[in-house]
Protein backbone atom coordinates (compact mmCIF):
# COMPACT_ATOMS: atom_id res chain seq x y z
CA UNK A 1 0.00 0.00 0.00
CA UNK A 2 2.84 2.43 0.83
CA UNK A 3 4.47 1.21 -2.49
CA UNK A 4 1.60 2.19 -4.66
CA UNK A 5 1.06 5.66 -2.18
CA UNK A 6 4.88 6.67 -3.44
CA UNK A 7 4.31 5.97 -7.25
CA UNK A 8 0.93 8.03 -7.39
CA UNK A 9 2.45 10.37 -5.67
CA UNK A 10 5.65 10.59 -8.33
CA UNK A 11 3.12 10.41 -11.08
CA UNK A 12 1.24 12.59 -9.99
CA UNK A 13 4.35 15.39 -8.69
CA UNK A 14 5.33 14.36 -12.85
CA UNK A 15 2.00 15.46 -14.23
CA UNK A 16 2.01 18.70 -12.38
CA UNK A 17 5.80 19.70 -12.83
CA UNK A 18 5.07 18.52 -16.25
CA UNK A 19 1.91 21.35 -16.84
CA UNK A 20 -0.21 18.09 -17.60
CA UNK A 21 -2.52 19.28 -14.39
CA UNK A 22 -4.24 21.61 -16.77
CA UNK A 23 -6.79 21.34 -19.65
CA UNK A 24 -6.43 21.99 -23.20
CA UNK A 25 -9.60 22.21 -25.11
CA UNK A 26 -9.97 19.32 -27.92
CA UNK A 27 -12.35 21.38 -29.22
CA UNK A 28 -11.80 22.63 -33.51
CA UNK A 29 -13.50 25.75 -34.31
CA UNK A 30 -15.86 25.98 -37.31
CA UNK A 31 -15.02 29.50 -38.36
CA UNK A 32 -16.67 31.69 -40.72
CA UNK A 33 -13.76 33.08 -43.09
CA UNK A 34 -11.52 36.07 -41.01
CA UNK A 35 -12.32 38.39 -43.75
CA UNK A 36 -13.92 42.10 -42.42
CA UNK A 37 -17.11 42.99 -43.04
CA UNK A 38 -17.99 44.46 -46.14
CA UNK A 39 -18.56 47.95 -46.37
CA UNK A 40 -22.12 48.02 -47.78
CA UNK A 41 -23.24 45.40 -45.37
CA UNK A 42 -26.52 46.40 -43.01
CA UNK A 43 -24.48 45.39 -40.04
CA UNK A 44 -21.55 48.66 -40.57
CA UNK A 45 -24.24 50.55 -42.16
CA UNK A 46 -24.33 54.36 -42.34
CA UNK A 47 -27.49 55.97 -39.77
CA UNK A 48 -30.64 57.29 -42.05
CA UNK A 49 -30.76 60.86 -42.33
CA UNK A 50 -28.59 63.69 -43.09
CA UNK A 51 -25.58 64.29 -40.68
CA UNK A 52 -27.23 61.42 -38.50
CA UNK A 53 -25.10 60.81 -35.16
CA UNK A 54 -23.04 58.00 -36.05
CA UNK A 55 -20.31 55.55 -33.67
CA UNK A 56 -22.21 56.23 -30.58
CA UNK A 57 -20.64 55.11 -27.24
CA UNK A 58 -20.48 55.93 -23.68
CA UNK A 59 -17.90 55.25 -20.99
CA UNK A 60 -17.31 56.33 -17.53
CA UNK A 61 -16.60 59.74 -16.63
CA UNK A 62 -15.33 60.13 -13.61
CA UNK A 63 -13.84 58.12 -10.84
CA UNK A 64 -16.83 56.52 -8.81
CA UNK A 65 -19.39 55.91 -11.79
CA UNK A 66 -21.51 58.53 -11.35
CA UNK A 67 -20.74 60.12 -14.92
CA UNK A 68 -20.42 59.21 -18.51
CA UNK A 69 -18.91 60.72 -21.09
CA UNK A 70 -21.05 60.13 -24.84
CA UNK A 71 -19.20 60.36 -28.25
CA UNK A 72 -20.27 60.21 -31.25
CA UNK A 73 -19.19 61.29 -35.14
CA UNK A 74 -21.37 63.56 -37.54
CA UNK A 75 -19.75 62.55 -41.14
CA UNK A 76 -21.33 66.15 -43.14
CA UNK A 77 -21.31 69.13 -40.57
CA UNK A 78 -20.67 69.42 -36.85
CA UNK A 79 -24.51 69.57 -35.45
CA UNK A 80 -24.45 69.88 -32.04
CA UNK A 81 -22.54 69.82 -29.25
CA UNK A 82 -25.36 68.81 -26.88
CA UNK A 83 -26.70 65.78 -25.30
CA UNK A 84 -29.89 65.90 -23.90
CA UNK A 85 -30.88 63.09 -21.02
CA UNK A 86 -33.50 62.22 -18.39
CA UNK A 87 -35.39 59.55 -16.70
CA UNK A 88 -38.10 59.21 -18.93
CA UNK A 89 -37.72 57.79 -22.75
CA UNK A 90 -38.26 61.04 -25.04
CA UNK A 91 -38.96 63.30 -21.74
CA UNK A 92 -35.46 65.08 -21.67
CA UNK A 93 -35.01 67.77 -18.42
CA UNK A 94 -31.24 67.87 -18.80
CA UNK A 95 -28.82 69.20 -21.20
CA UNK A 96 -25.21 69.17 -21.23
CA UNK A 97 -22.49 70.60 -23.80
CA UNK A 98 -19.42 69.25 -24.70
CA UNK A 99 -16.80 69.94 -27.49
CA UNK A 100 -16.33 68.96 -31.37
CA UNK A 101 -13.29 68.08 -33.12
CA UNK A 102 -11.97 66.67 -36.27
CA UNK A 103 -8.08 65.53 -37.22
CA UNK A 104 -6.74 64.33 -40.26
CA UNK A 105 -4.65 61.16 -40.99
CA UNK A 106 -2.61 60.60 -44.05
CA UNK A 107 -5.26 61.72 -46.45
CA UNK A 108 -8.23 60.68 -44.88
CA UNK A 109 -10.24 63.44 -42.78
CA UNK A 110 -12.51 62.61 -40.05
CA UNK A 111 -16.23 63.54 -39.23
CA UNK A 112 -16.93 65.87 -36.32
CA UNK A 113 -16.17 64.07 -33.06
CA UNK A 114 -18.24 65.36 -29.71
CA UNK A 115 -17.40 64.54 -26.67
CA UNK A 116 -19.68 66.01 -24.07
CA UNK A 117 -19.88 64.59 -19.86
CA UNK A 118 -22.60 63.83 -18.07
CA UNK A 119 -22.02 64.31 -14.77
CA UNK A 120 -23.85 64.91 -11.46
CA UNK A 121 -25.66 61.53 -12.34
CA UNK A 122 -27.43 58.94 -9.75
CA UNK A 123 -26.77 56.01 -8.59
CA UNK A 124 -28.26 52.78 -9.90
CA UNK A 125 -30.68 54.63 -12.33
CA UNK A 126 -31.95 54.59 -16.10
CA UNK A 127 -31.21 57.23 -18.07
CA UNK A 128 -32.47 57.71 -21.48
CA UNK A 129 -30.26 60.37 -23.78
CA UNK A 130 -30.89 61.82 -26.93
CA UNK A 131 -27.89 62.97 -29.24
CA UNK A 132 -28.94 65.29 -32.36
CA UNK A 133 -27.60 67.23 -35.63
CA UNK A 134 -30.11 69.12 -37.76
CA UNK A 135 -33.14 67.45 -38.42
CA UNK A 136 -31.10 64.15 -37.27
CA UNK A 137 -31.24 62.78 -34.14
CA UNK A 138 -31.22 59.25 -32.40
CA UNK A 139 -32.37 58.01 -28.95
CA UNK A 140 -30.12 55.56 -26.90
CA UNK A 141 -29.62 54.67 -23.03
CA UNK A 142 -27.53 53.66 -20.35
CA UNK A 143 -27.88 52.61 -16.22
CA UNK A 144 -25.90 53.61 -13.81
CA UNK A 145 -23.85 51.44 -11.32
CA UNK A 146 -25.00 50.73 -7.61
CA UNK A 147 -23.07 53.15 -5.13
CA UNK A 148 -19.59 52.31 -4.25
CA UNK A 149 -20.30 49.65 -1.85
CA UNK A 150 -18.66 46.35 0.04
CA UNK A 151 -21.13 44.16 -1.33
CA UNK A 152 -22.62 45.86 -4.30
CA UNK A 153 -22.92 43.25 -6.65
CA UNK A 154 -22.43 43.82 -10.42
CA UNK A 155 -21.57 42.16 -13.84
CA UNK A 156 -18.86 43.01 -16.43
CA UNK A 157 -18.55 41.65 -19.65
CA UNK A 158 -15.07 41.39 -20.82
CA UNK A 159 -13.76 41.22 -24.31
CA UNK A 160 -11.05 41.40 -26.49
CA UNK A 161 -8.98 41.85 -29.95
CA UNK A 162 -12.53 42.56 -31.47
CA UNK A 163 -11.97 43.63 -35.10
CA UNK A 164 -14.83 44.10 -37.33
CA UNK A 165 -15.40 40.12 -39.24
CA UNK A 166 -18.55 38.11 -38.64
CA UNK A 167 -17.28 36.36 -36.18
CA UNK A 168 -16.45 40.04 -33.97
CA UNK A 169 -20.54 40.58 -34.76
CA UNK A 170 -21.13 37.22 -33.33
CA UNK A 171 -19.07 37.94 -30.24
CA UNK A 172 -21.08 41.28 -29.14
CA UNK A 173 -24.35 39.45 -30.10
CA UNK A 174 -23.71 36.69 -27.51
CA UNK A 175 -22.19 39.22 -24.72
CA UNK A 176 -25.46 41.58 -25.07
CA UNK A 177 -27.60 38.29 -24.22
CA UNK A 178 -25.53 37.50 -20.78
CA UNK A 179 -27.08 41.42 -19.28
CA UNK A 180 -23.40 42.32 -18.67
CA UNK A 181 -23.60 45.93 -17.17
CA UNK A 182 -20.44 47.33 -18.11
CA UNK A 183 -17.39 46.02 -20.63
CA UNK A 184 -13.74 45.60 -19.81
CA UNK A 185 -12.50 45.92 -23.34
CA UNK A 186 -8.51 44.93 -22.97
CA UNK A 187 -7.29 46.31 -26.29
CA UNK A 188 -7.06 45.84 -30.04
CA UNK A 189 -10.19 47.49 -31.23
CA UNK A 190 -10.79 48.13 -35.32
CA UNK A 191 -7.64 46.35 -36.56
CA UNK A 192 -7.51 49.47 -38.78
CA UNK A 193 -3.63 48.86 -39.06
CA UNK A 194 -4.34 46.25 -41.42
CA UNK A 195 -5.34 48.55 -44.27
CA UNK A 196 -3.50 51.46 -45.76
CA UNK A 197 -3.52 55.19 -46.61
CA UNK A 198 -7.37 56.80 -46.82
CA UNK A 199 -8.76 53.44 -45.78
CA UNK A 200 -7.13 53.26 -41.86
CA UNK A 201 -9.57 55.88 -41.41
CA UNK A 202 -12.53 54.38 -42.84
CA UNK A 203 -12.22 51.64 -41.44
CA UNK A 204 -11.88 53.30 -37.95
CA UNK A 205 -15.15 54.36 -38.85
CA UNK A 206 -16.79 50.90 -39.88
CA UNK A 207 -15.71 49.55 -36.43
CA UNK A 208 -17.23 52.20 -34.16
CA UNK A 209 -20.81 51.62 -36.51
CA UNK A 210 -20.69 48.04 -35.55
CA UNK A 211 -19.61 48.39 -31.64
CA UNK A 212 -22.45 50.73 -31.12
CA UNK A 213 -24.97 48.00 -30.92
CA UNK A 214 -23.61 47.84 -27.46
CA UNK A 215 -21.01 50.67 -26.41
CA UNK A 216 -23.70 53.21 -27.09
CA UNK A 217 -25.97 51.39 -23.89
CA UNK A 218 -22.64 49.88 -21.75
CA UNK A 219 -20.10 52.06 -21.02
CA UNK A 220 -16.83 50.24 -22.46
CA UNK A 221 -13.96 50.66 -19.79
CA UNK A 222 -11.39 51.35 -22.92
CA UNK A 223 -7.88 49.80 -22.86
CA UNK A 224 -5.12 50.52 -25.65
CA UNK A 225 -3.25 47.55 -27.30
CA UNK A 226 -0.50 47.27 -29.98
CA UNK A 227 -3.19 47.56 -33.11
CA UNK A 228 -4.14 51.60 -31.78
CA UNK A 229 -0.09 52.30 -31.71
CA UNK A 230 -0.50 53.06 -35.70
CA UNK A 231 3.12 54.47 -36.38
CA UNK A 232 3.36 54.22 -40.62
CA UNK A 233 6.75 56.57 -41.07
CA UNK A 234 5.53 55.91 -45.27
CA UNK A 235 2.60 57.60 -44.60
CA UNK A 236 4.13 60.26 -42.22
CA UNK A 237 2.36 59.30 -39.11
CA UNK A 238 4.41 59.25 -36.33
CA UNK A 239 2.22 59.81 -33.58
CA UNK A 240 1.12 56.61 -31.87
CA UNK A 241 -2.42 56.29 -31.10
CA UNK A 242 -4.17 58.92 -32.93
CA UNK A 243 -7.08 57.37 -34.36
CA UNK A 244 -7.99 55.75 -31.17
CA UNK A 245 -7.28 58.87 -28.87
CA UNK A 246 -9.24 61.32 -30.69
CA UNK A 247 -12.39 58.96 -30.54
CA UNK A 248 -12.13 57.07 -27.64
CA UNK A 249 -11.59 59.46 -24.42
CA UNK A 250 -11.41 57.81 -20.42
CA UNK A 251 -11.26 59.45 -17.65
CA UNK A 252 -7.74 59.60 -16.76
CA UNK A 253 -7.50 62.69 -14.39
CA UNK A 254 -10.16 61.74 -11.86
CA UNK A 255 -7.49 59.00 -10.79
CA UNK A 256 -4.62 61.19 -11.18
CA UNK A 257 -2.94 60.02 -14.51
CA UNK A 258 -1.31 62.49 -16.90
CA UNK A 259 -2.10 60.08 -19.80
CA UNK A 260 -5.13 58.61 -20.86
CA UNK A 261 -3.87 55.20 -21.56
CA UNK A 262 -3.33 54.16 -17.99
CA UNK A 263 -5.77 55.06 -15.22
CA UNK A 264 -8.76 53.77 -12.90
CA UNK A 265 -12.24 54.05 -12.08
CA UNK A 266 -14.59 52.30 -9.26
CA UNK A 267 -17.24 50.86 -9.83
CA UNK A 268 -20.18 49.38 -7.63
CA UNK A 269 -17.46 47.19 -5.39
CA UNK A 270 -14.55 47.08 -8.00
CA UNK A 271 -11.72 48.88 -8.19
CA UNK A 272 -10.34 49.17 -11.63
CA UNK A 273 -7.02 49.39 -12.92
CA UNK A 274 -5.85 50.04 -16.57
CA UNK A 275 -2.34 49.41 -18.03
CA UNK A 276 -0.78 50.41 -21.20
CA UNK A 277 1.54 47.43 -22.30
CA UNK A 278 2.41 49.78 -25.14
CA UNK A 279 4.37 52.91 -23.24
CA UNK A 280 7.14 53.04 -21.00
CA UNK A 281 6.59 51.17 -17.49
CA UNK A 282 9.91 50.58 -15.76
CA UNK A 283 10.86 52.19 -12.48
CA UNK A 284 10.27 56.03 -12.23
CA UNK A 285 8.68 56.37 -15.58
CA UNK A 286 5.25 58.14 -15.40
CA UNK A 287 3.04 54.79 -15.78
CA UNK A 288 5.03 53.14 -13.05
CA UNK A 289 4.74 56.41 -10.49
CA UNK A 290 0.98 56.28 -10.97
CA UNK A 291 0.59 52.52 -10.68
CA UNK A 292 2.73 53.07 -7.24
CA UNK A 293 0.00 55.36 -6.10
CA UNK A 294 -2.78 54.26 -7.52
CA UNK A 295 -2.56 51.00 -5.48
CA UNK A 296 -1.86 53.04 -2.31
CA UNK A 297 -5.34 54.81 -2.63
CA UNK A 298 -7.25 51.34 -3.21
CA UNK A 299 -9.40 51.24 -0.59
CA UNK A 300 -10.77 47.13 0.15
CA UNK A 301 -13.06 47.78 2.81
CA UNK A 302 -14.82 50.36 0.00
CA UNK A 303 -14.20 48.25 -3.15
CA UNK A 304 -13.60 44.74 -2.68
CA UNK A 305 -12.53 43.47 -5.75
CA UNK A 306 -9.41 44.58 -7.44
CA UNK A 307 -8.86 43.95 -11.35
CA UNK A 308 -6.49 45.15 -13.54
CA UNK A 309 -6.70 45.36 -17.51
CA UNK A 310 -3.89 44.96 -19.96
CA UNK A 311 -3.33 44.52 -23.39
CA UNK A 312 -0.71 41.66 -23.72
CA UNK A 313 -0.76 38.86 -21.10
CA UNK A 314 2.07 37.99 -18.50
CA UNK A 315 1.22 34.53 -18.55
CA UNK A 316 0.71 32.75 -21.85
CA UNK A 317 0.95 29.31 -23.06
CA UNK A 318 0.49 29.88 -26.89
CA UNK A 319 3.51 30.27 -29.47
CA UNK A 320 1.27 33.18 -30.63
CA UNK A 321 3.07 36.03 -28.56
CA UNK A 322 4.79 34.14 -26.18
CA UNK A 323 6.49 35.64 -23.69
CA UNK A 324 6.03 39.58 -25.08
CA UNK A 325 4.75 40.18 -21.65
CA UNK A 326 7.60 39.00 -19.89
CA UNK A 327 8.75 42.29 -19.06
CA UNK A 328 6.15 43.79 -17.68
CA UNK A 329 5.53 40.92 -15.97
CA UNK A 330 9.41 41.83 -14.26
CA UNK A 331 8.38 45.34 -13.31
CA UNK A 332 4.67 44.94 -11.52
CA UNK A 333 4.13 40.90 -10.55
CA UNK A 334 5.71 41.63 -7.00
CA UNK A 335 3.20 44.49 -6.64
CA UNK A 336 -0.17 42.19 -8.24
CA UNK A 337 0.96 39.79 -5.14
CA UNK A 338 1.59 42.60 -2.35
CA UNK A 339 -1.51 44.34 -2.85
CA UNK A 340 -3.61 41.31 -3.88
CA UNK A 341 -5.15 41.70 -7.24
CA UNK A 342 -7.90 39.26 -7.82
CA UNK A 343 -8.23 38.96 -11.58
CA UNK A 344 -5.62 40.28 -14.47
CA UNK A 345 -7.83 40.32 -17.72
CA UNK A 346 -5.52 40.70 -21.31
CA UNK A 347 -5.70 40.08 -25.06
CA UNK A 348 -3.63 40.27 -27.62
CA UNK A 349 -3.11 35.95 -28.04
CA UNK A 350 -5.84 35.07 -30.55
CA UNK A 351 -7.49 32.51 -27.98
CA UNK A 352 -8.95 31.80 -24.63
CA UNK A 353 -6.54 31.12 -21.35
CA UNK A 354 -7.10 30.98 -17.66
CA UNK A 355 -4.16 30.23 -15.29
CA UNK A 356 -3.81 29.35 -12.09
CA UNK A 357 -2.73 31.51 -8.78
CA UNK A 358 0.88 31.40 -9.63
CA UNK A 359 3.53 33.99 -9.26
CA UNK A 360 7.30 34.43 -11.15
CA UNK A 361 8.80 37.01 -8.64
CA UNK A 362 12.33 35.57 -7.99
CA UNK A 363 12.57 35.54 -11.48
CA UNK A 364 13.91 38.89 -12.61
CA UNK A 365 15.19 37.59 -16.78
CA UNK A 366 18.81 37.59 -15.84
CA UNK A 367 18.94 35.40 -12.71
CA UNK A 368 16.57 33.43 -10.33
CA UNK A 369 13.89 30.43 -11.07
CA UNK A 370 12.20 30.89 -14.25
CA UNK A 371 9.34 28.46 -13.43
CA UNK A 372 5.94 29.78 -11.93
CA UNK A 373 4.79 28.38 -8.23
CA UNK A 374 1.22 28.41 -6.79
CA UNK A 375 1.06 31.44 -4.77
CA UNK A 376 -1.74 32.20 -2.85
CA UNK A 377 -1.68 35.94 -3.30
CA UNK A 378 -1.09 35.82 -6.89
CA UNK A 379 -3.71 36.62 -9.17
CA UNK A 380 -5.58 34.70 -11.71
CA UNK A 381 -4.97 35.46 -15.36
CA UNK A 382 -7.00 35.48 -17.58
CA UNK A 383 -6.77 36.16 -21.50
CA UNK A 384 -9.61 37.08 -24.04
CA UNK A 385 -7.97 37.72 -27.00
CA UNK A 386 -10.72 36.03 -29.09
CA UNK A 387 -13.50 38.38 -29.99
CA UNK A 388 -13.16 37.32 -33.64
CA UNK A 389 -10.97 40.07 -35.36
CA UNK A 390 -8.95 39.49 -39.19
CA UNK A 391 -5.83 38.15 -37.75
CA UNK A 392 -7.64 34.58 -37.19
CA UNK A 393 -7.33 32.22 -33.87
CA UNK A 394 -4.00 31.31 -32.40
CA UNK A 395 -4.13 27.79 -32.53
CA UNK A 396 -0.61 26.22 -31.79
CA UNK A 397 0.21 25.77 -27.79
CA UNK A 398 3.08 25.42 -25.91
CA UNK A 399 3.92 21.73 -25.30
CA UNK A 400 3.88 20.76 -22.67
CA UNK A 401 1.19 22.68 -20.73
CA UNK A 402 3.12 24.81 -18.71
CA UNK A 403 1.92 24.68 -14.61
CA UNK A 404 0.41 27.54 -14.37
CA UNK A 405 -1.90 27.16 -17.39
CA UNK A 406 -5.55 25.78 -15.73
CA UNK A 407 -7.48 25.88 -19.64
CA UNK A 408 -6.85 27.32 -22.62
CA UNK A 409 -8.91 26.94 -26.19
CA UNK A 410 -8.46 28.54 -29.54
CA UNK A 411 -11.80 29.72 -30.16
CA UNK A 412 -13.98 32.84 -30.75
CA UNK A 413 -15.64 34.22 -26.89
CA UNK A 414 -16.10 36.28 -24.22
CA UNK A 415 -16.23 36.60 -20.41
CA UNK A 416 -18.54 37.23 -17.86
CA UNK A 417 -17.69 38.07 -14.17
CA UNK A 418 -20.36 38.19 -11.60
CA UNK A 419 -19.63 40.15 -8.33
CA UNK A 420 -21.78 38.38 -5.89
CA UNK A 421 -20.49 40.11 -2.81
CA UNK A 422 -17.06 40.67 -0.85
CA UNK A 423 -16.00 37.12 -1.14
CA UNK A 424 -17.49 35.74 -4.55
CA UNK A 425 -17.41 36.17 -7.56
CA UNK A 426 -18.70 33.62 -10.45
CA UNK A 427 -16.00 33.83 -13.66
CA UNK A 428 -17.47 32.50 -17.10
CA UNK A 429 -16.07 31.93 -20.51
CA UNK A 430 -18.69 31.59 -23.55
CA UNK A 431 -17.76 30.12 -26.63
CA UNK A 432 -18.73 31.55 -29.88
CA UNK A 433 -20.11 27.79 -31.72
CA UNK A 434 -21.15 28.09 -35.04
CA UNK A 435 -24.23 30.97 -34.29
CA UNK A 436 -24.66 29.94 -30.50
CA UNK A 437 -23.08 31.05 -26.99
CA UNK A 438 -21.98 27.72 -25.41
CA UNK A 439 -20.91 28.45 -21.48
CA UNK A 440 -17.20 26.40 -21.48
CA UNK A 441 -14.70 27.37 -18.46
CA UNK A 442 -15.73 28.77 -15.47
CA UNK A 443 -14.83 29.19 -12.06
CA UNK A 444 -15.62 30.93 -8.52
CA UNK A 445 -13.04 33.62 -8.13
CA UNK A 446 -12.62 33.94 -3.89
CA UNK A 447 -11.92 37.38 -3.17
CA UNK A 448 -7.91 38.00 -2.35
CA UNK A 449 -8.31 40.70 0.32
CA UNK A 450 -11.95 39.13 1.97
Amino acid sequence: MLVELLLFSLVLLNCICNGNAGVTSAFVRNEWPSVDIALDDQAIAVPKGYNAPQQVHITQGDNDGKAVIVSWITADEPGSNKVRYGLSDGKYHFTAEGSMQKYTFYNYTSGYIHHCLLDGLQYDTKYYYEVEAGNSSRRFWFQTPPPIDLDAPYRFGIIGDLGQTYNSLSTLEHSAQLGAETILYVGDLSYADRYKYHDVGVRWDSWGRLAERSAAYQPWIWVAGNHEIEYFPYMGEVIPFRNYAYRYPTPHHTSGSNNPLWYAVRRASAHIIVLSTYSPFVKYTPQWSWLQEEFERVDRVKTPWLIVLMHAPMYNSYNSHFMEGESMRVVFESWFCRYKVDVVFAGHVHAYERSYRVSNIKYNVSSGSSYAAPDKSAPVYITVGDGGNKGGLATSFKYPQPNYCAFREASYGHSTLEIKNRTHALYHWNRNDDGKRVPTDQMVLHNQYW
